[in-house]
């Protein structure tokens, strides 16, 4: 039993090169890779990179404070995570910081800009049928507004999926002067219980009205309506507030001419959590251009087929319905028919931008909370830039003392050390580099410290095994022997130190948020490239050099000199001689 484990043990150490060229093959792999991608350098996070910081905090609605709780708050930061994801800014960073904050990090990009108008749209989406609609004030709104209703969004045809319809803005609206009936009529309609398209048809009256009959309701609301001038932002910003879903309102919004328009909006027929998917699509067989496509829930198509149904019954422009998110509107597409295939698509005059923009909204923009903004700070490049630096030079520092300590005490070893560092430099870096544009890994200021204290772990897994090897000679063994009888129990401790290291990173990844991950993730990372480097790399190398006559005799330089180890010629065991025994003493 003893000699077929003898034979294989000597067939796997005179074969170290296989673990060499194994190790060399994946770094070659690695680096091909890093340039065929095109990503030949890590990606950066918001503190290195620079960027925009928003604090968002949680306002509870009345009577219902009880909705501000760890479910709703995940599931917001979930969308936020999604929304601006869409938008193709992966490195983002989005968590909760204590009850009712969430604080949302946006790197500098090349979407980060339209991410960050984004997310601070975050109140709940809704699908209303218009009641009335007209141009307001006159005046021409800033483009794009805050909320992403750009100025290059005309009303567009909301039409089955399936259908070509042609480009074109919804129809004119009719006058003030030939629409009051209508409205109050439209308005009565929806204070009763058979006016929704679902169950939720009980609609409340508007929150302006304290008391009286629908037609009162009515009256107030038309009145609020004359009064409201949509081109001033400080009465654009009180318009909707309080109002429930169930309640008719007031709302503003932006036509394909920058100017503000203002509404008067029915109960909401249909929410954002309907919206199953939305995305926006160059339509060139129908030449449409860009539209935007909505993949309705079960339970939202037939809500949807139920409201338009009933608005293709109507004239202009209570044949719309308005896409109002965070109280603007954001799209306000008519229909001609009943659109019953779950699906739909929204046509006009969009560009690419204006199109993605609202499918983002429409994908990502039911929210379970409302969100205020606290704070919003903007973190320049040249602060994390200075910052990287001061990592860096930290981290050249601690290199040189580790390889200065390793010269001075292990010599000729020095050198096989040396190079097992820059094979898990080259490893790291190269693995750091695909994993952004793979994962989404951005490299921030404490993932460079983990980075740091990785070389602190890598440097004692080689202390470890040469000073086994120290032992073995200082016992009298020759070279050869030693690094294979050191290499079992170095192997031993080593595995057990990095499995105390990874565990740790993997705790402390699991248990903290945003940017001490990082330190965790990259801790953990280098503590596996660790294993990786000191079995493929390290032990065969020393392998490979022990048959060199400077380290097999010795040298006084090599590292490995018995006399300075303190041990004594000759370096194998003998037995001790045998005394004879003289028969007389026995």
């Amino acid at each position: 039993m003893a000699t077929p484990k003898k034979g294989r043990s000597a067939s796997a150490q005179s074969k170290p090169g296989r673990s060499l060229a194994l190790i060399l093959i994946a770094i070659a792999a690695l680096t091909g890779g890093m340039f065929a991608s095109g990503h030949t350098t890590p990606r950066l996070g918001i503190d290195l990179a620079g960027g925009t910081s928003i604090t968002l905090r949680a306002v509870p609605e009345a009577g219902n404070e009880e909705a501000i709780n760890k479910t709703n708050m995940d599931t917001a930061v979930s969308i936020m995570e999604r929304r601006v994801n869409g938008l193709g800014v992966s490195e983002s960073e989005v968590q909760t910081q204590g009850r009712d904050n969430i604080v949302v990090n946006i790197p500098k990009g090349t979407n980060s800009e339209q991410a960050r108008k984004q997310v601070g749209t975050t109140a709940k989406l809704y699908f209303r049928p218009v009641i009335a609609t007209e141009v307001s004030g006159g005046g021409t709104a800033p483009s794009p507004s805050p909320t992403g209703s750009p100025s290059d969004q005309p009303s567009g045809k909301a039409t089955d999926k399936p259908e070509a319809t042609d480009k074109g803005s919804a129809s004119p609206s009719a006058s003030p002067s030939t629409q009051g009936r209508a409205v109050t009529d439209a308005l009565k309609a929806d204070a009763t219980p058979s006016a929704s398209a679902s169950d939720k048809g009980k609609a409340s009256p508007s929150p302006s009205a304290t008391g009286g009959t629908a037609g009162d309701d009515a009256s107030k609301l038309q009145e609020q309506y004359a009064k409201l001038d949509c081109s001033n932002e400080k009465t654009r910003a009180t318009v909707g507030d309080g109002v429930k879903a169930s309640a008719p309102t007031l709302a503003c919004g932006q036509n394909s001419q920058g100017q503000w328009q203002k509404y008067i909006l029915g109960p909401a027929e249909v929410d954002g959590t309907d919206v199953d998917k939305a995305q926006a699509v160059l339509n060139t067989q129908t030449g449409a251009g860009w539209t935007v496509t909505m993949d309705f829930t079960d339970g939202g198509a037939k809500k949807f087929a139920d409201i338009t149904g009933k608005l293709a019954q109507n004239q202009s422009p209570q044949n719309q319905f308005a896409i109002v998110l965070d109280g603007d509107v954001v799209s306000d597409p008519y229909v001609r028919q009943a659109l019953t295939g779950g699906n739909a698509e929204i046509s006009g005059n969009f560009t690419q931008q204006s199109a993605q923009d609202l499918s983002n909204m429409l994908s990502y923009g039911a929210l379970p909370l409302t969100f205020k903004v606290d704070s919003m700070n903007t973190v320049t490049a040249a602060l994390g830039g200075d910052q990287l630096n001061a990592g860096l030079i930290a981290g050249a520092i601690g290199l040189a003392l580790v390889v200065i300590y390793l010269l001075a005490y292990y010599r000729g070893l020095s050198f096989i050390a040396i190079l097992s560092l820059l094979v898990s430099a080259a490893l790291t870096y190269t693995l750091m580099a695909l994993l952004g544009p793979t994962i989404g890994f951005a490299l921030n200021l404490p993932a460079v410290c983990g980075a740091i204290v990785a070389i602190g772990i890598t440097a004692d897994s080689f202390i470890v095994y040469f000073e086994r090897v120290r032992d073995e000679i200082r016992e009298g063994r020759s070279l050869r022997p030693a690094v294979e009888r050191a290499w079992p129990r170095a192997r031993r401790t080593i595995l057990v130190s990095d499995f105390v290291s990874f565990l740790a990173a993997a705790v402390l990844f699991i248990v903290t948020v945003g940017k001490v991950q990082g330190f965790a993730f990259t801790l953990g990372l280098t503590t596996l490239l660790d294993v990786v480097v000191v079995f493929l790399f390290t032990k065969p190398l020393l392998t490979l050099m022990a048959r060199r006559p400077f380290f097999a005799n010795g040298h006084k330089w090599s590292g490995l000199d018995p006399k300075s180890l303190g041990a004594q010629p000759p370096l194998r065991r003998t037995r001790r001689p045998t005394v004879p025994v003289d028969p007389k003493e026995a």
